[in-house]
């Protein structure tokens, strides 16, 4: 009876692990779809200033105010985020596949336990 009871726990923590392992993989989905919309925001406005001059003064929207800068200082913004979004993205990426290896093995660690129980119980 005692082997049974720690069967059920054992089998319970598996699944609670399993289920926050899957939202925790779903999360890094979300960002990272978060992070390519940005990376092609910062494309896009890239592409927009380019063929301007590179004495271009623009207006750049931070909060609620508009700050005047050149046009250098705001395409290095610019490659800064598609940098950064490109760094996250790839740690999320590694991240998820470390999460989503680790609710195979939880899977496969449950179908074990229900296998040894029914192999016990004959």
């Amino acid at each position: 009876m005692s082997i049974d009871l720690e069967l059920k726990k054992a089998f319970s923590e598996l699944q609670v692990k399993m289920l926050d392992t899957q939202q925790k993989a779903k999360l890094s989905d979300l960002q990272i779809d978060q992070l390519t919309r940005v990376q092609k925001l910062a494309k896009l406005t890239s592409a927009e200033i380019s063929p301007l001059s590179s004495s271009t003064r623009l207006y750049e929207g931070v909060g609620r105010m508009f700050i005047l800068q050149s046009k250098e200082d705001i395409n290095n913004q610019l490659m800064d985020k598609q940098k950064s979004a490109d760094e996250k993205i790839k740690e999320l990426e590694q991240r998820k596949v470390y999460l989503e290896r680790s609710v195979k093995e939880a899977e496969d660690n449950i179908r074990e336990m229900l296998l040894s129980r029914r192999h016990t119980a004959q």
